[in-house]
């Protein structure tokens, strides 16, 4: 049940101002988070969530595929809290496109460790690079799944290049039921990929279905993670999504130590199946039932991902 807030391709040129503001057309979170059955450990990562401020600061693309609440990081923090995450990642969300100064913004009021992935021009500068680095950026995401779309596949080679030298990883949101062919890229890159959203995979299909075997494929090889996040993407099972446990598990048989865990707040696509992020925590119980393998999704495979110092050494 929710409860009251706090309150073709798009091009990537993000910094001209909107004609005029935008009234959202989706739900706002759940508030005030529930207490969630499952405690997570000391130094819990939520590694997927984004920040929206006031459009007259931070103005959206012309042609967008929602319009969001304001969900600034003052209510992000609120909620990590009561589900006990104690460290974080902002992803640059697809509205935005290459404009990722409510991210940067996020990152530098932050009461605790965050990083973030970016959204960049397709051939960004070293300088660029550098910079966003020493802010806590370490990815960059290209997005071929939403009507928003951002950095097209054929970037992702170039890019590759690009941030090799800083460590950072590729984040991949992409639809295998629609490019099952994108695995091939992927599986060619030869620096650490990311795929969340579960590859938008069907839950009802189940372990064996041939898209999910590609998926699992990928996180066999070395340099492949994958987040468990966006369950509503993938099934109708809401609120507990008991069915994407199967899915879960065998990701995390598969890479135990490449696995790991978000929220995706505000939860900007759920729409009818807005949920209380105190439910996707309690799903970990089924997703990734062993505790200690829970410890290494929440706390040590974030820590080896994003560069967070061991939990408690971390200055920023």
């Amino acid at each position: 049940m929710n409860r009251a807030h706090p309150q073709g391709r798009a091009p990537l040129d993000t910094n001209a101002a909107p004609s005029r503001l935008r009234a959202p057309d989706i739900p706002p979170p759940v508030w005030p988070t529930s207490q969630p059955r499952v405690i997570f450990p000391p130094g819990a990562t939520d590694c997927h969530a984004h920040v929206f401020g006031p459009q007259s600061a931070y103005p959206l693309l012309p042609a967008t595929h929602f319009v969001p609440h304001e969900c600034p990081l003052e209510h992000y923090v609120r909620m990590l809290r009561a589900i006990g995450c104690e460290r974080a990642v902002l992803v640059q969300p697809s509205v935005y496109g290459t404009d990722n100064r409510a991210v940067e913004h996020a990152l530098a009021a932050s009461p605790m460790p965050m990083r973030a992935v970016a959204v960049l021009d397709p051939d960004p500068t070293e300088r660029e690079i550098e910079r966003l680095h020493g802010l806590g950026f370490r990815g960059v995401r290209i997005n071929t799944a939403s009507a928003t779309r951002g950095l097209r596949i054929e970037d992702a080679r170039k890019l590759a290049d690009r941030i090799r030298p800083f460590g950072w990883h590729l984040q991949f949101y992409v639809n295998f039921r629609e490019q099952p062919e994108l695995d091939q890229l992927i599986a060619g890159l030869d620096i650490p990929v990311v795929i969340d959203h579960f590859a938008r995979v069907l839950s009802r299909d189940g372990v064996e279905s041939p898209h999910f075997r590609k998926l699992l494929a990928l996180l066999a090889r070395d340099n492949c993670y994958a987040k468990l996040i966006g369950p509503y993407f993938i099934s109708d099972d809401f609120p507990h999504y008991a069915d994407v446990a199967a899915l879960a598990r065998e990701m995390v048989r598969v890479a135990p130590e490449r696995v790991v865990w978000g929220t995706d707040w505000p939860h900007a696509s759920a729409r009818d199946k807005m949920p209380d992020d105190a439910d996707l925590a309690n799903a970990l119980e089924q997703w990734v039932p062993d505790p200690a393998q829970r410890r290494r999704v929440l706390v040590d495979n974030p820590e080896r991902l994003y560069g967070f110092a061991p939990f408690g050494k971390d200055p920023s």
